[in-house]
């Protein structure tokens, strides 16, 4: 394979796996989202999502609400960038949230139903690596580049500008900041040859939540929560990966007025495959649900996603313009 193309496929199948999705949905990132990639490298997502189940969305701390069914239709775009730093791999990535989510809530045989349509909170992330390999910034650097075993830390911030109503409780937008920080990890599994590469990785991070003073006249506080995402990765071609996804989540005790709710201990399974049309375009579909749910009070959502992603560098399209040439 000519150097040329050996770069166009190892910068363009990093780019384009390990792509932006909400960071917030279910608590849980796909797979590959941090790998690596040649700095300077863009990408921007349009992502599409139907989710139901017995808490809102659009709510990170995902507050369960027993005898409820949610409803949601969620759209997403953003903009990500990589970028060097001291050497070390740097990610920058903002996504914006909108749609539409609607309630059914059941009590002593009444229903009320309540809706609420546009955009949610914008959520900004940045994500640094500490342990791995370093940046890649030139054409050798991408061509040599494997992750073995590697760690990074990360920080995310919900802004509270979305669509807001105090006099219901169903909303996009949530009144409040939060954020939380992580360690996701990389954990290379044999050759990084693509068509072959497997990665086992892992995401442990801590939800922190502000005080919404205007919940239906209230004041909602919620705990810290804890989640572990997992993942087990793998190539099938060079064009095409899937992947088995675990979740657990845990803590986030919400509180209405001092009146206490149920602390969140629930796992969930899904999986994801991926599929890079060319250098630049890349599709994935993924479904994932929690299983320990029965109980009334027991968290329960259902999501299915479908993405498509565009992602480029100057190296790869210079590269384009010499072909034609």
């Amino acid at each position: 394979m000519k150097p040329v193309t050996r770069l166009r496929c190892a910068v363009a199948t990093i780019l384009l796996t390990g792509v932006l999705f909400p960071p917030k949905t279910l608590a849980q990132l796909p797979a590959r989202f941090y790998w690596k990639s040649l700095s300077d490298s863009n990408g921007v997502p349009v992502i599409f999502q139907s989710i139901s189940g017995n808490t809102n969305p659009f709510d990170p701390a995902h507050i369960v609400t027993p005898d409820a069914n949610f409803d949601a239709t969620l759209a997403l775009a953003g903009y990500a960038r990589t970028f060097s730093l001291h050497k070390r791999a740097v990610m920058v990535a903002i996504i914006e949230p909108m749609g539409h989510v609607s309630s059914e809530v059941t009590v002593a045989g009444r229903t009320a139903k309540q809706s609420a349509s546009g955009f949610g909170d914008p959520m900004v992330e940045f994500d640094i690596n500490v342990i791995g390999p370093r940046a890649q910034k030139t054409i050798p650097d991408a061509l040599r580049y494997e992750p073995k075993f590697s760690v990074d830390l990360l920080g995310d911030l919900g802004i509270p500008i979305g669509k807001y109503d105090s006099s219901q409780p169903l909303n996009l937008g949530q009144n409040r900041w939060y954020g939380r920080v992580g360690a996701p990890i990389v954990w290379q599994l044999g050759p990084w040859v693509p068509g072959r590469r497997t990665t086992l990785e892992f995401l442990p991070a801590v939800w922190l939540f502000g005080t919404n003073s205007n919940f239906v006249g209230q004041t909602l506080t919620t705990d810290p929560m804890f989640q572990l995402d997992g993942h087990l990765t793998r190539d099938f071609a060079e064009s095409f990966w899937a992947s088995f996804d675990t979740a657990w989540y845990t803590g986030g005790q919400a509180s209405i007025n001092g009146v206490h709710g149920k602390s969140l201990n629930n796992f969930g399974l899904g999986f994801t495959a991926g599929y890079k049309i060319n250098d630049n375009l890349n599709v994935t579909v993924g479904y994932k649900s929690t299983i320990n749910d029965s109980a009334p009070d027991a968290l329960r959502l259902n999501q299915f996603m479908f993405s498509v992603v565009y992602g480029w560098h100057k190296i790869i399209e210079g590269s384009k313009r010499l072909k034609h040439d």
